[in-house]
């Protein structure tokens, strides 16, 4: 059973900075990257940025690009999400999920999904 396990939310002012963390464990499975993605209350779920294992390539979505960086640790297998300069409209349940090629904002190349951990700044 493969398992992927968020941590790192918390309670943040704006401005302060959090450093999630999605740590893989159980079964074998192939996938392209690790991705993350957030839902804020009442909206959709929205791609944040994702990581490739091979090369290490990373994409983000443009409006967090230069504040959010996505990085791995190989022998941790674990994958983390460096957020600074946080804002009120960060505010989220953020989850890891596995990548398994396609278009790598989508949803549905994600079979595997964490519980989520949730992250909220105040003004």
């Amino acid at each position: 059973q493969v398992q992927l396990v968020e941590s790192g939310g918390g309670l943040v002012q704006a401005g302060g900075s959090l450093r999630l963390s999605c740590a893989a464990s159980g079964g074998s499975f192939s996938s392209i990257g690790m991705g993350w993605f957030r839902q804020a209350p009442g909206k959709v779920r929205e791609f944040v940025a994702v990581l490739n294992w091979s090369g290490g390539s990373t994409y983000y979505a443009d409006s967090l690009k230069g504040r959010f960086t996505i990085s791995r640790d190989n022998a941790k297998n674990t994958v983390y999400l460096q957020m600074n300069s946080l804002k009120p409209e960060d505010t989220a349940v953020y989850y890891c999920a596995a990548f398994m090629g396609g278009t790598y904002y989508s949803t549905t190349n994600y079979p595997y999904w964490g519980q989520g951990t949730q992250v909220t700044v105040s003004s």
